[in-house]
């Protein structure tokens, strides 16, 4: 499968998490220029992994805020000359039921899943419709089409990542870039593994093969491609 991610500027939020870090690595070994935005404190070069040390990595960026997106998304076009795509993982997952639960969680989840993708979405235009192949593509998941017990807020908010997609999906058809999300199950990261010990990890979603179809994603080959919500389920 051609990737065609060779030269292209990519702009991904939730730069520093485990899938921001390990798409970020697929992309730049595959020749694209990579730019980390994180809310976070931008991790030292040595913790890295290798190609990544030297990428353009922004800290202290609350996506929630418009102006900051906006900030942080001109930086990229600024120092890097140009933005051909931006990657939306920056989110956040609480477990917990309707009837035991705090109801602020479902702001919150709003805020940490739908508004982020919608200010770094809106602070990256100008910089995508100057091209003529600009690409978005969001990390929903798979919850938001159904969602499990303890998952309604998130799931909710996961749901709006899709028709936030297909939304901006429509509005910018005819103008040269597209919008898709993928919709993982359950990643295999660090994190989740000691949440859920006793599990088949064998059975999770890897980072690299999300990173594979963002790189799909972001090519020529892909054109045809937008508003689309494309599961990736491992064997879960």
């Amino acid at each position: 499968m051609e990737t065609g991610v060779k030269g292209k500027v990519v702009a991904i939020t939730g730069g520093f998490g485990n899938l921001g870090v390990a798409t970020a690595a697929w992309l730049a070994a595959r020749g694209a220029r990579v730019a980390l935005i994180g809310h976070g404190a931008v991790p030292a070069p040595d913790a890295m992994p290798e190609g990544l040390s030297n990428a353009l990595a922004i800290g202290g960026v609350d996506l929630a805020d418009a102006a900051a997106a906006r900030q942080a998304l001109d930086a990229v076009n600024a120092q890097l000359g140009g933005l051909d795509a931006l990657l939306n993982i920056a989110g956040a997952f609480r477990w917990e039921t309707i009837a035991d639960g705090d109801p602020a969680t479902w702001d919150l989840m709003f805020e940490l899943n739908v508004k982020t993708a919608l200010n770094a979405s809106r602070a990256a235009l100008p910089h995508l419709l100057r091209g003529n192949a600009g690409r978005i593509v969001n990390i929903g998941a798979g919850a938001g089409q159904k969602a499990g017990l303890g998952m309604g807020a998130y799931a909710a908010a996961k749901a709006g990542v899709a028709r936030l997609t297909e939304a901006l999906a429509e509005e910018l058809k005819d103008k040269g870039v597209t919008v898709n999300a993928i919709l993982p199950s359950i990643i295999d990261t660090p994190q989740n593994r000691k949440d859920m010990p006793d599990a088949d990890f064998t059975r999770w979603v890897a980072p690299a093969e999300i990173a594979a179809l963002v790189g799909f994603l972001l090519s020529a080959d892909a054109r045809a491609i937008t508003g689309a919500s494309i599961p990736v389920n491992g064997r879960v």
